[in-house]
């Protein structure tokens, strides 16, 4: 009865193909016949005429999982993190765990325990949990130096990356290391000079542009570890449960210092507070403030970095001396870093003769994300074709010119957005780096 339906409805959608809820049922249908690809042939479709709808993304994403595309569904369970239902939290981890990304795999598992402390998955505990008889809950991983300890259900972990794994952010790298790697590594140095090792780091910029990486190669770096908090990590619906978190977080990074403590998406927890009318959230961004300070505690070897793609929505109050004193655009990738990012994503890949010099200079104002979704749709025509032809067929230069028609950059709207804030906002000259990037005269 279910594929008499399909084909009826897929008949009307040849009368009304611009019909964005019935491509999207039909869509949905299809996938709960287990037909993937022609489920996920209809998603793209959703998505072609509705950008950004949501529910077409997850669906798509959720195609590619069973369809073994694992990077293609990572890619988008990376921009929806914040907003996955607790089943794609599981299909996310899952295609992590395949691709061997333990690290983000071990990081979207502890939210999900945060949020469900008796989740189980065989699949998913037999990689990243072991349990003891009787006793406490463990985690495990082929490098043990991923996990140095776990307090209060928080992770540690202790990056092996490093500022040279990072391609391109000269000017982040050199302001990262002024204000911490430095007063690490020459510790009287920077203490004649009555500078303490501590203090935090604003990374802005547009999504995907590798400011979660450089934080965590920011710890390995100076060989500390690396704690990475978001939202999920903070608030909680009982009152003063979340201020309670904050404290709790701070107080394990006192604990376990030189520790880098990495907040994504600040925005989302220290929004402006004239912004805001429940008072809940004001004593959050008190207490956050507080802590910042070290009022009551000691915060030195404590080095804190946050991101966020608006920095427009956070409260000035973060920017004063002593709190995140440095905020660093993190603009996208350059013509040379674009270059290493593809060779790097078309490694162990069967290609032919690439010019990656040409890609990189057709692919300007594209992210790291954006590239490497790029060499993922490349990639997926190649696998039709090499199905097709019963036979490998190679990636070359045009496969990937194909898909930059097909997928363009994400950050275009995002500096549409931030144009008008560094032009009518900018009182400061605090968005003078997007003026610079934009090669826009004040």
């Amino acid at each position: 009865m279910s594929n008499e339906l399909i084909k009826n409805l897929l008949e009307a959608l040849e009368q009304s193909p611009s019909n964005v809820p019935l491509r999207l049922q039909v869509a949905q249908m299809l996938l709960g016949e287990k037909r993937y690809q022609e489920a996920s042939d209809q998603f793209r479709e959703v998505l072609q005429q509705s950008y950004g709808n949501t529910k077409a993304q997850l669906g798509l994403a959720r195609c590619y999982f069973h369809l073994t595309k694992y990077s293609a569904a990572i890619i988008i369970y990376e921009q929806l993190e914040n907003v996955l239902p607790e089943e794609d939290q599981v299909f996310y981890i899952k295609c992590l765990i395949r691709e061997r990304s333990m690290e983000q795999a071990i990081a979207i598992y502890r939210k999900l325990l945060l949020l469900q402390p008796n989740f189980k998955d065989e699949e998913i505990d037999s990689h990243l949990r072991a349990s003891s008889s009787g006793g406490p809950t463990t985690f495990g991983s082929d490098d043990e130096s991923i996990i140095e300890d776990m307090d209060a259900s928080y992770f540690m972990e202790k990056p092996s990356i490093k500022f040279e794994d990072v391609g391109g952010m000269k000017s982040v790298k050199e302001e990262i290391s002024i204000k911490i790697i430095q007063p690490l590594k020459n510790p009287e140095l920077f203490k004649a000079f009555g500078k303490k090792t501590g203090g935090g780091i604003l990374l802005y910029g547009p999504p995907g542009c590798g400011k979660t990486f450089i934080a965590r190669a920011t710890a390995g770096e100076i060989n500390a570890k690396f704690i990475n908090i978001g939202l999920h990590d903070i608030l909680d619906m009982w009152m003063g449960n979340s201020e309670k978190n904050l404290h709790e977080i701070f107080e394990l990074a006192r604990r376990n210092t030189p520790c880098v403590l990495f907040f994504d998406e600040v925005d989302a927890i220290g929004a402006s507070r004239s912004d805001l009318k429940q008072s809940a959230m004001r004593h959050v961004i008190n207490q956050f403030l507080s802590e910042l300070d070290g009022a009551s505690s000691n915060n030195e070897g404590v080095l804190i970095l946050a991101a966020t793609n608006a920095p427009w929505s956070v409260d000035p109050a973060f920017r004063r001396p002593g709190r995140f004193d440095r905020v660093v655009f993190v603009e996208p990738p350059d013509e040379k870093a674009r270059e290493e990012i593809l060779l790097s994503q078309l490694k162990d890949k069967p290609v032919a003769d690439i010019d990656s010099k040409k890609i990189a200079q057709s692919t300007a104002e594209y992210s790291g994300a954006d590239l490497k979704a790029l060499v993922d749709i490349a990639v997926e025509e190649k696998l039709r074709e090499s199905m097709q032809a019963g036979s490998i067929q190679k990636l070359g230069t045009k496969d990937l010119q194909k898909a930059i028609k097909l997928h363009r950059p994400t950050t275009v709207e995002w500096f549409a957005t931030a144009r008008n804030y560094a032009l009518y906002a900018n009182e400061s000259g605090l968005y003078d780096p997007i003026l610079n990037y934009l090669k826009i005269r004040r």
